[in-house]
Protein backbone atom coordinates (compact mmCIF):
# COMPACT_ATOMS: atom_id res chain seq x y z
CA UNK A 1 0.00 0.00 0.00
CA UNK A 2 1.29 3.69 -1.16
CA UNK A 3 2.29 5.59 1.80
CA UNK A 4 2.07 8.55 -0.14
CA UNK A 5 -1.36 10.26 -1.54
CA UNK A 6 -3.61 13.01 -2.58
CA UNK A 7 -6.57 13.95 -1.44
CA UNK A 8 -8.49 16.81 -3.86
CA UNK A 9 -11.64 18.90 -3.92
CA UNK A 10 -13.28 21.67 -5.79
CA UNK A 11 -15.87 23.91 -4.23
CA UNK A 12 -18.09 26.58 -6.07
CA UNK A 13 -18.47 29.64 -4.50
CA UNK A 14 -20.06 32.96 -5.04
CA UNK A 15 -16.98 35.20 -4.12
CA UNK A 16 -14.52 36.53 -6.37
CA UNK A 17 -11.25 34.56 -6.82
CA UNK A 18 -9.28 37.25 -5.74
CA UNK A 19 -11.18 37.68 -2.94
CA UNK A 20 -10.81 33.96 -1.45
CA UNK A 21 -6.85 34.43 -2.76
CA UNK A 22 -6.21 37.57 -1.08
CA UNK A 23 -7.58 36.02 2.66
CA UNK A 24 -5.57 33.13 2.41
CA UNK A 25 -2.49 35.07 1.36
CA UNK A 26 -2.52 38.19 2.91
CA UNK A 27 -5.10 38.12 6.16
CA UNK A 28 -5.27 34.28 7.11
CA UNK A 29 -5.40 35.52 10.46
CA UNK A 30 -9.02 36.89 9.62
CA UNK A 31 -10.43 33.19 8.71
CA UNK A 32 -10.86 32.61 12.60
CA UNK A 33 -13.13 35.73 12.73
CA UNK A 34 -15.27 33.85 10.02
CA UNK A 35 -14.76 30.13 11.22
CA UNK A 36 -14.69 30.85 14.60
CA UNK A 37 -15.69 26.84 15.57
CA UNK A 38 -12.90 25.66 13.40
CA UNK A 39 -10.04 28.30 13.14
CA UNK A 40 -8.57 29.81 16.33
CA UNK A 41 -6.02 31.55 15.43
CA UNK A 42 -3.52 32.33 12.67
CA UNK A 43 -0.53 34.08 13.76
CA UNK A 44 2.56 35.09 11.50
CA UNK A 45 5.95 33.98 12.61
CA UNK A 46 8.51 34.75 10.05
CA UNK A 47 8.67 37.23 7.71
CA UNK A 48 5.63 38.97 6.23
CA UNK A 49 2.05 37.73 5.40
CA UNK A 50 1.60 37.31 1.58
CA UNK A 51 5.45 36.57 0.66
CA UNK A 52 6.75 33.05 0.03
CA UNK A 53 8.94 32.06 2.97
CA UNK A 54 6.57 33.41 5.69
CA UNK A 55 5.73 30.89 8.12
CA UNK A 56 2.39 30.71 9.94
CA UNK A 57 1.12 29.44 13.09
CA UNK A 58 -2.57 27.77 13.18
CA UNK A 59 -4.60 26.57 16.12
CA UNK A 60 -7.64 25.03 14.99
CA UNK A 61 -10.45 22.17 16.09
CA UNK A 62 -10.68 18.88 14.24
CA UNK A 63 -12.12 15.73 14.75
CA UNK A 64 -12.65 16.73 18.48
CA UNK A 65 -9.73 18.39 19.40
CA UNK A 66 -7.59 21.30 19.59
CA UNK A 67 -4.64 21.36 16.97
CA UNK A 68 -1.68 23.13 15.81
CA UNK A 69 -0.03 23.31 12.65
CA UNK A 70 3.48 25.85 11.88
CA UNK A 71 3.52 25.95 7.94
CA UNK A 72 5.52 27.62 5.91
CA UNK A 73 4.32 29.61 2.59
CA UNK A 74 5.99 27.29 -0.18
CA UNK A 75 4.53 29.29 -3.43
CA UNK A 76 2.27 32.53 -4.26
CA UNK A 77 1.44 33.01 -7.77
CA UNK A 78 -1.41 35.78 -7.93
CA UNK A 79 -1.65 34.97 -11.61
CA UNK A 80 -3.70 31.77 -10.70
CA UNK A 81 -5.35 33.09 -7.20
CA UNK A 82 -2.57 30.20 -6.06
CA UNK A 83 -1.42 29.71 -2.39
CA UNK A 84 0.71 26.71 -0.93
CA UNK A 85 1.98 25.40 2.25
CA UNK A 86 3.73 23.10 3.97
CA UNK A 87 3.27 21.64 7.36
CA UNK A 88 7.02 22.25 9.09
CA UNK A 89 5.56 21.36 12.67
CA UNK A 90 2.28 20.64 14.58
CA UNK A 91 -0.39 17.75 14.98
CA UNK A 92 0.29 16.26 11.76
CA UNK A 93 3.39 15.91 11.81
CA UNK A 94 2.46 12.83 14.50
CA UNK A 95 0.99 10.87 11.77
CA UNK A 96 2.88 12.28 8.56
CA UNK A 97 6.13 12.34 7.56
CA UNK A 98 5.00 15.44 5.25
CA UNK A 99 1.72 17.19 4.44
CA UNK A 100 0.71 19.98 2.55
CA UNK A 101 -1.79 22.49 1.21
CA UNK A 102 -2.71 24.08 -2.12
CA UNK A 103 -5.55 26.35 -2.60
CA UNK A 104 -6.16 27.34 -6.52
CA UNK A 105 -9.23 29.58 -6.49
CA UNK A 106 -10.39 30.34 -10.63
CA UNK A 107 -12.78 32.37 -11.44
CA UNK A 108 -16.15 30.91 -13.75
CA UNK A 109 -15.87 31.47 -17.05
CA UNK A 110 -19.53 33.48 -17.04
CA UNK A 111 -17.91 36.02 -14.32
CA UNK A 112 -20.04 35.07 -11.71
CA UNK A 113 -18.71 33.40 -8.89
CA UNK A 114 -15.37 30.89 -8.62
CA UNK A 115 -14.02 27.23 -8.24
CA UNK A 116 -12.00 26.31 -4.98
CA UNK A 117 -9.88 23.35 -5.52
CA UNK A 118 -8.11 22.06 -3.09
CA UNK A 119 -5.26 19.81 -2.93
CA UNK A 120 -3.85 17.78 0.39
CA UNK A 121 -0.14 15.91 -0.34
CA UNK A 122 0.95 14.01 2.31
CA UNK A 123 3.09 10.76 2.90
CA UNK A 124 1.89 8.88 6.18
CA UNK A 125 4.68 7.78 8.66
CA UNK A 126 2.90 3.89 8.28
CA UNK A 127 -0.10 2.22 6.66
CA UNK A 128 -2.30 2.44 9.97
CA UNK A 129 -2.71 5.97 9.47
CA UNK A 130 -5.48 7.27 7.68
CA UNK A 131 -6.18 9.10 4.53
CA UNK A 132 -6.53 12.87 5.70
CA UNK A 133 -10.50 12.99 4.49
CA UNK A 134 -11.58 14.30 7.36
CA UNK A 135 -9.23 17.22 7.01
CA UNK A 136 -10.38 17.53 3.70
CA UNK A 137 -14.02 18.17 4.65
CA UNK A 138 -12.43 20.86 7.07
CA UNK A 139 -11.47 22.91 4.54
CA UNK A 140 -14.34 23.19 2.45
CA UNK A 141 -16.26 23.55 5.47
CA UNK A 142 -13.56 26.75 6.17
CA UNK A 143 -14.35 27.58 2.39
CA UNK A 144 -18.00 27.88 2.35
CA UNK A 145 -18.29 29.99 6.05
CA UNK A 146 -15.45 32.34 4.05
CA UNK A 147 -17.19 32.42 0.78
CA UNK A 148 -20.73 33.47 3.10
CA UNK A 149 -18.91 35.84 4.70
CA UNK A 150 -17.12 37.11 1.71
CA UNK A 151 -20.93 37.57 -0.30
CA UNK A 152 -22.50 39.44 2.77
CA UNK A 153 -19.00 41.99 2.69
CA UNK A 154 -20.08 42.67 -0.85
Amino acid sequence: MSMHGKLEAHLEIKASAEKFHEIFTHRPHHISNVSTDKIHGCDLHEGDWGTVGSIVYWNYFHDGKKKVAKEIVEAIDVDKNLIKFKVIEGDLMEEYKSFSFTIQVTPKENGEGSTVHWLLEYEKISDEVAHPETLLDFCIDVSKELDAHLIEQA
